[in-house]
């Protein structure tokens, strides 16, 4: 499997960024995140213990559908469909057409790593700010 990524930046200055990219004012440096947060704490919800346990079950009995994966975990469908929704959005989960219309999860990736500066002068790589 593969790393990802992950930075975190406000919204203004993710919103800014994204910008510069388009217009070609700016490229993505290489080793840069490819995914952003807005803060720690969102960082800190999406990965919390209860979701990372959700990855390691995902990543290990394989589950063929949302309704295998309820019944693994002990979750209502309705909850995990919300969570892998969140984790689909933040590319550490994708959701394969299975047999009929079931979905199943799918792990992307099987670690992360985060790029967190703790002062104003480091930016992030490429940042031209």
């Amino acid at each position: 499997m593969t790393t990802l990524k992950v930075g975190i930046a406000d919204y203004k200055e993710m919103k800014a960024r994204t910008m510069q990219v388009v217009r070609g004012q700016q490229k993505p440096a290489t080793g840069e995140p490819k995914v952003w947060f807005t803060s720690t704490e969102s960082f800190a919800k999406v990965l919390s213990a209860n979701n990372r346990a959700l990855l390691r079950i995902i990543a290990e009995q394989a589950p063929d559908s949302l309704e295998e994966l309820a019944q693994i975990t002990g979750r209502a469908k309705s909850n995990l469909s919300r969570t892998l929704k969140t984790m689909v959005g933040y590319g550490l989960v994708r959701l394969e057409k299975g047999e009929g219309l079931k979905l199943a999860p799918k792990l992307v990736h099987d670690r992360v790593e985060l790029d967190l500066p703790l002062t104003e002068q480091q930016k992030a790589p490429g940042d031209r700010r």
